[in-house]
């Protein structure tokens, strides 16, 4: 079976984060392929760059990363919900004056497009 998994919560504060993670580990032990993670609305907090955990919480960001670094899943994230809350590339944000930029080097930005083009090849789409 092919998935496609939506996050729509942010890292921290909701179990959305959490619960997508155990969900796509879990589509990956049991075989299926996980062909892509789309973050929207406040879940493209995940793709932020500058967010850094205490030692004792879990650090999204690492695991995302890990997902597309050793299983090869693409992390699409929403690019109109990613500029409305700041997270920028950082040619854009040295465009608008400032020093750096805090998206994530692991993660694509998309348009809604993309999201419509994966659903149609898969089997099973859910949203966390």
């Amino acid at each position: 079976m092919k998935y496609i998994l939506t996050v729509s919560g942010p890292p921290y504060g909701t179990q959305n984060a959490n619960s997508a993670l155990l969900f796509a580990h879990s589509v990956i032990l049991k075989k299926h392929t996980l062909r892509s993670i789309f973050f929207y609305s406040s879940g493209v907090y995940h793709s932020n760059s500058m967010i850094f955990p205490s030692k004792d919480e879990l650090n999204f960001l690492k695991k995302w990363s890990n997902l597309f670094l050793i299983y090869q899943v693409n992390l699409y994230v929403c690019v109109n919900s990613a500029y409305q809350r700041g997270i920028l590339p950082k040619k854009i944000a040295l465009k608008l004056g400032f020093l750096e930029g805090n998206f994530s080097k692991f993660f694509k930005l998309v348009g809604l497009s993309v999201l419509s083009f994966e659903i149609q090849k898969c089997d099973r789409f859910l949203q966390f």
